[in-house]
C-alpha cells in the first residue's frame, strides 16, 4: 500500500472515531438528573439542547462528506490536503464540545442536594432584576450556576460562543462563597446589568455621552476619560443599585472587603473602576435614585473602613479627581436617553418608588404582620426589603440566611409549577421564612 493510501485510510479511521464521538453528545434531558424545581425554565432548556445538537447535526454532515470525499472521487486527495481537512473538523469538533461543556457544567450542578434547588430560584431573581417594566427589549432565558471564581461573570446572551455560533441563553455564574445572604443579589444584579445594558445598547451611547461631557469640561477631562473607560461596569453598578436599593451596595461593599493594596488598585487596563471608588460611586447613584441620607453616612463608613492615606500617588489623583465628580457622573447616567428607551431617560426606566428607603421599612412591618403577603411580591423586592432590613441592622445573618433559604426554595418550585400549569404553592406556617 502507497503513502499516501495508508494516510489516507489512517484519517478515515480518525474520521469515523470521530463521528462515535459525536453521536454520544446526547440531549441534556437524558443526562442530567434534577429534581423538577431544579430545571431550568423551558426556554433556557430548549435553547441550550437547540445549540448542541444542531452543532452536532451539522459536524455529522460535515464528517460524513469528509469520508465520502476521502474513499472515492477523482483525482483522490493528496494525504497532506486530506490532514487539512481533518484538522478543520477537528477544531469545529472541540468547539462544539466547549459549547456543551458550557451548559454541561451549569445543568450538572442542579444535581445538587438544596444547592439544585437555589440555584434555580436565583434563575427566577435574575428574570426579575432584568425585566423592566417599560417592555423596551425582549429579555432572553438566564440560567445561573455557582462557581468557586471571587467574583460574579456572566456569558451574555447574543454572544459569540466557541465556534462562532451565537449564545441563545444569559449564563450567570455567582461565587459559592455568597451563598446564602442576600449579598448574592448585589451580584447577580450587576450581572443581569451587564445583559440589560447590552439589550439596551447603553454602553456606546453613554460613552459618546461621556465624550461630550470631556470636551466641555475641559479642566476635569481626566476624570471623565477614566468614567469613559469604565463605562461598561458603571452602568452594572447603577442597574444593580436601581433594582436593589441599598442592599446592592452593602453587597458591594462584602466583595470589595480585601487588603488595602487591592482597594486602592489602579489597573489602566482593567474595565472596573478602582474598587475604592466603585463604592462610592455606588452610594452617589443609590443618593440620586434613593435620595436619602443613609446614602452619606454608608460612603462615611466606608472611609473609614479605608481611609484614602498612604496610597500610591497615582491612584490618589485618580481617586480625587473622580470622587468629586460622582453626583455629577449620577445625574449623567439616570438622566441619559437612548433611542432604545423611546424617551425615557434611564433613571426613569429602572428605578421602582417601591424601593425608596421609608417604602422598604414599611414592607418589612407589614409582612411581619401579615406574613404570606411576601408570597405575592417580585423576587428583587424581597431582596430590597432584606437589604434595607440588614442596613437598618433590623435582621441577623441567621435569620436572613434561613429566610433566604426557605424563599430561593419557594421561587424555584413556583417556577416549576407554573411550567406545568399548576396553581403556586404557598409557603404555609411552618415554612415561612424567619424574617417574618
Amino acid at each position: 500500500m502507497s503513502c499516501d493510501s495508508t494516510a489516507r485510510a489512517l484519517l478515515a479511521h480518525e474520521a469515523r472515531a470521530l463521528l462515535t464521538r459525536i453521536e454520544r453528545l446526547s440531549p441534556f434531558a437524558l443526562r442530567m438528573p434534577m429534581v423538577g424545581a431544579a430545571a431550568v425554565s423551558p426556554a433556557a432548556q430548549t435553547g441550550a439542547e437547540s445549540l448542541v445538537m444542531q452543532g452536532r447535526r451539522e459536524l455529522s454532515v460535515m464528517v460524513r462528506d469528509y469520508l465520502a470525499w476521502i474513499r472515492g472521487g477523482e483525482p483522490l486527495p493528496l494525504a497532506a490536503q486530506a490532514q487539512r481537512r481533518f484538522n478543520l473538523l477537528r477544531l469545529r469538533f472541540n468547539a462544539i464540545i466547549r459549547q456543551f461543556d458550557v451548559f454541561a457544567s451549569v445543568l450538572g450542578q442542579r444535581s445538587e442536594h438544596e444547592t439544585g434547588v437555589w440555584v434555580a430560584g436565583l434563575d427566577r431573581v435574575a428574570a426579575d432584576a432584568l425585566a423592566l417594566p417599560g417592555n423596551y427589549f425582549v429579555p432572553p432565558p438566564i440560567i445561573c450556576y455557582l462557581d468557586r471564581n471571587y467574583g460574579g461573570a456572566i456569558r451574555r446572551a447574543y454572544t459569540r460562543l466557541p465556534g462562532g455560533v451565537m449564545n441563545p441563553v444569559a449564563v450567570i455564574s455567582i461565587p459559592r462563597e455568597r451563598m446564602i445572604g442576600s449579598g448574592i443579589a448585589s451580584s447577580m444584579a450587576h450581572e443581569v446589568g451587564h445583559q440589560g445594558a447590552a439589550m439596551l445598547q447603553l454602553v456606546p451611547s453613554l460613552r459618546e455621552e461621556l465624550r461630550v461631557r470631556r470636551r466641555r469640561d475641559r479642566h476635569r477631562a481626566s476624570a471623565w476619560r477614566w468614567f469613559e473607560r469604565w463605562i461598561s461596569e458603571i452602568v452594572a453598578d447603577f442597574w444593580s443599585v436601581a433594582r436593589l436599593g441599598i442592599g446592592s451596595t452593602l453587597g458591594l461593599i462584602s466583595v470589595l472587603s480585601l487588603p488595602r493594596p487591592s482597594v486602592f488598585r489602579l489597573d489602566p487596563m482593567d474595565p472596573h473602576p478602582i474598587p475604592w471608588l466603585r463604592v462610592t460611586a455606588s452610594c452617589a447613584f443609590g443618593d440620586h435614585l434613593y435620595p436619602h441620607p443613609q446614602w452619606q453616612h454608608l460612603a462615611e463608613v466606608w472611609r473609614a473602613l479605608y481611609p484614602p492615606t498612604g496610597v500610591d500617588p497615582a491612584a490618589l489623583r485618580v481617586i480625587a479627581q473622580c470622587d468629586q465628580l460622582l453626583g455629577d457622573l449620577a445625574e449623567l447616567l439616570g438622566g441619559h436617553r437612548p433611542s432604545s428607551l423611546r424617551g425615557d431617560a434611564l433613571a426613569e426606566a429602572l428605578r421602582s418608588d417601591l424601593l425608596r428607603p421609608e417604602r422598604l421599612r414599611a414592607q418589612l412591618d407589614a409582612w411581619r404582620g401579615a406574613p404570606r403577603l411576601i408570597e405575592a411580591a417580585a423576587p428583587c423586592h424581597v431582596f430590597a426589603v432584606l437589604g434595607q432590613a440588614r442596613a437598618d441592622d433590623k435582621l441577623s445573618p441567621e435569620d436572613e440566611a434561613r429566610a433566604l433559604s426557605r424563599l430561593l426554595t419557594y421561587w424555584a418550585l413556583r417556577s416549576s409549577l407554573d411550567t406545568t400549569g399548576q396553581c403556586p404553592p404557598r409557603i404555609t406556617a411552618g415554612a415561612r421564612p424567619a424574617l417574618i
